[in-house]
């Protein structure tokens, strides 16, 4: 059973910043991609930033600049540092990586307030 703990969700006004943390356990021979989702209230999940095992990394347009995805392959865990946080940023927010299967955390809360 692989596990996804998220942590670092929270408010802040405009213009700041967070860093969103996950880190996986359980059965896991190997993580390919680890990444973020998010959830605004009526919408879609979408993708936010991934990144390979080999650190390739790929952003949602509405990010680039702004966020930044990091990984420890050694620790299976995969962070996020959002700088510049805008309130459209405001959604909940998921890990998810890929081994094997796909797992999913069960998301933390971000608000940015104007």
């Amino acid at each position: 059973q692989v596990q996804l703990v998220e942590s670092g969700g929270g408010l802040v006004e405009a213009g700041g910043s967070l860093r969103l943390s996950c880190a996986a356990s359980g059965s896991i021979f190997r993580i390919d991609v680890m990444g973020w989702y998010r959830q605004a209230p009526g919408k879609q999940r979408e993708l936010v930033a991934t990144i390979t095992r080999g650190g390739t990394t790929n952003y949602a347009d509405s990010v680039k600049g702004r966020f930044t995805i990091s990984r420890d392959n050694v620790r299976n865990t995969v962070s996020l540092q959002m700088n510049s946080l805008k309130p459209e940023d405001t959604a909940v927010y998921y890990c998810n990586i890929y081994a094997v299967a796909v797992y999913w955390g069960r998301g933390t809360q971000i608000t940015v307030s104007s």
